[in-house]
């Protein structure tokens, strides 16, 4: 039975839009995933790391029987199709893909932490997230992501913006 999976996205460098449009093309085509949808796309400022250009986020929703494992092992090879660079923490990239949530699993281990450790104070991620699915609720804290975004300050950057999802 297909599980609820819940991904991160983010791009600031290069097209943002069409680098997310084609990574989506490209999770929907692989095998053992269903793409059931994706929120609206935000513009948003970085947070942490050196200076660099603003992003764009969304979170998808997929259903797969993979092992959270195999999910990763996916979303860093299409990453790595977008050329992504791992050369500072937190620094620009052309695409980021983070595993938030695989139904309720809770994993702790070295490769994979599930729920992702910050997704409760990330406002890119938990307004998406709540674009989709508010009555989700952490495994961890108990709280719906509705509850958990009450919880985090909306970005107060001036271009924060959605964007049409094709």
């Amino acid at each position: 039975m297909a599980r609820p999976i819940f991904i991160g996205v983010g791009s600031n460098l290069g097209e943002r839009l069409q680098t997310i449009q084609l990574a989506q093309q490209q999770l929907a085509c692989s095998e053992g995933i269903l793409f059931q949808k994706s929120a609206p796309i935000y513009e948003t400022a970085p947070v942490g790391g050196p200076p660099q250009g603003l992003f764009l986020n969304t979170v998808w929703e997929v259903g797969s029987t993979k092992t959270p494992e195999e999910i990763l092992d996916l979303l860093l090879q299409i990453e790595q199709n977008f050329e992504r660079k791992r050369e500072v923490p937190n620094g620009p990239r052309t695409l980021d893909l983070d595993l938030l949530f695989c139904d309720d699993l809770v994993i702790q281990s070295n490769r994979l932490v599930l729920p992702h450790p910050k997704l409760q104070s990330r406002w890119f991620v938990l307004k998406p997230l709540w674009d989709l699915r508010p009555d989700f609720v952490h495994p961890i804290f108990g709280k719906s992501v509705c509850e958990l975004l009450s919880e985090v300050h909306a970005p107060v950057h001036p271009t924060t913006k959605t964007f049409k999802v094709s």
